[in-house]
């Protein structure tokens, strides 16, 4: 509880901070004043363990500025992802272990300098292709694609501009995750003078006390810690026990959800991922569309969705388990798709390895990864029964067997979930083996019976096939 009033001191400071940063115009003195901030963020949180952050600045800046811009990406990608389990593993070398609100900030500066490096050597393959296409190009040819502000400025970084976007208090103490181009453009664009800053403040400070509440109520009623107790394995009922975990997985949703939706708080009062409706932005990456245009004369609407981080309504009411996670951390989930999904050479593995990242960048604990790692295995269960019950019902049975989806999402999460919270394997392995694995093995015994069921089904296709076709050939 004191680091979460630790977290929501901040964050309100930053969210406030935001109107009087909104006023400046000039790019220098915005680039200055936020960065200046952010610093005293950073430092109020971390004290001398800052030292971590400003290291990794410098050696990552090094090799994007310096090193081969075909490889600075991987170099970056290996040393952040090294760094960060080596500052994680202080403890266990000797150090004091850095304060959990340090460990989110290196967890954001990770995916920040990782993902530039990516941009810049995004930059760095559109000019290479452009300057092929010229070669071979003749003055009757198409016109050619062109190079952007954005990618020219990747182009020529130095490290006061990677200094600025590393450290810019938006997005520095818990995100959410912002490209380079989504910094820039809320630098030197004026969107932020023109949306309406305040009013999408506004809308998500109003569902935040609801959701605190309700983690307060259910966490003083049903609390993480009274999982890990000896009366609850001695005295209370298998039943109880596996019921537990939907009141532990609510907990943790109505934390997140108060979390995510004051992060964005920072960067709507902020300004900053404010853009025209008109250029269709999605969440992390930014304007789909590079129109910015419009007659100055018409009234542009403008929205957030760049750094819409999570979709509270959707995540809690649609009907599967593979729909709720992309609307989930969706600012993360981007920078996972875009540098680790498609840039990973094997398709077979590539979901396997996104969601492996994406468990060692959450931490060390075996908890992250019994959870995260776990979903692809439930994820092939789900499709089956989709596919075999549901996809083609109609009516009201499609509406119950939607709603068992749902409560199987809602379980799964939970069942999941309970790993990422008690972190350690002694006690995920002593509160499973009390519930007798019950999710894994009903899992198995659901993954198997479809398996029969869709081979019969295949089966009896194919005999009616045979049947058709010899019904034919008489006729």
């Amino acid at each position: 509880m004191k680091d979460d009033i630790i977290y929501l001191v901040l964050l309100a400071s930053c969210i406030g901070f935001g109107q009087f940063y909104r006023k400046f115009t000039d790019p220098e003195q915005k680039k200055l004043i936020g960065t200046g901030f952010g610093l005293l963020v950073v430092l109020s949180v971390s004290g001398f363990h800052m030292l971590h952050m400003l290291f990794c600045y410098l050696v990552s800046a090094l090799l994007i500025i310096y090193a081969s811009r075909k490889i600075c990406h991987l170099a970056c990608f290996g040393f952040m992802f090294g760094y960060l389990f080596f500052f994680r593993s202080l403890s266990l070398l000797g150090y004091d272990s850095p304060p959990g609100h340090t460990n989110m900030i290196q967890m954001i500066l990770t995916l920040k300098l990782v993902g530039l490096a990516f941009e810049v050597n995004n930059a760095y393959t559109k000019g290479q292709t452009i300057d092929e296409s010229k070669k071979g190009s003749t003055e009757t040819d198409k016109p050619l694609a062109v190079m952007s502000d954005s990618d020219r400025a990747l182009l020529k970084l130095d490290m006061l501009d990677i200094f600025h976007y590393s450290f810019n208090y938006v997005g520095v103490l818990t995100g959410p995750y912002i490209t380079f181009k989504t910094y820039r453009d809320a630098i030197y664009l004026p969107f932020s003078g023109k949306a309406d800053c305040v009013g999408a403040t506004v809308e998500n400070l109003k569902v935040i006390p609801l959701y605190a509440g309700l983690f307060l109520l259910v966490s003083y009623i049903w609390p993480l810690g009274y999982a890990t107790s000896g009366e609850f394995y001695e005295d209370r009922s298998f039943f109880y026990r596996l019921m537990y975990v939907w009141p532990t997985f609510f907990i943790f949703r109505m934390r997140i959800y108060t979390g995510i939706l004051l992060s964005e708080c920072v960067c709507t009062m902020a300004g900053v991922g404010a853009y025209p409706k008109l250029c269709a932005s999605k969440p992390g990456h930014g304007p789909s569309k590079e129109d910015y245009g419009g007659d100055e004369s018409t009234a542009l609407e403008y929205d957030f969705e760049t750094v819409r981080n999570i979709d509270v309504i959707n995540t809690e009411r649609c009907w599967t388990f593979r729909e709720a996670m992309k609307y989930w951390n969706m600012c993360v989930q981007y920078w996972m798709a875009m540098y680790v999904y498609k840039r990973f050479p094997s398709k077979k593995y590539r979901t396997l390895v996104t969601l492996a990242v994406s468990a060692i960048w959450h931490g060390v604990y075996a908890g992250y990864y019994f959870c995260i790692c776990g979903a692809p295995f439930y994820l092939p269960i789900e499709d089956l029964y989709v596919k075999l019950f549901i996809k083609d019902a109609t009516g009201q049975k499609r509406t119950a067997l939607n709603v068992l989806c749902w409560i199987s999402k809602f379980f799964a999460f939970s069942y999941l979930g309970i790993a990422f919270l008690l972190l350690t394997v002694d006690k995920i392995w002593y509160y499973y083996s009390s519930v007798y694995h019950f999710g894994y093995v009903l899992w198995i015994v659901l993954y198997g019976v479809g398996v029969l069921i869709a081979k019969q089904r295949k089966a009896k296709a194919k005999q009616e096939a045979k049947v058709q076709q010899a019904t034919g050939k008489q006729d």
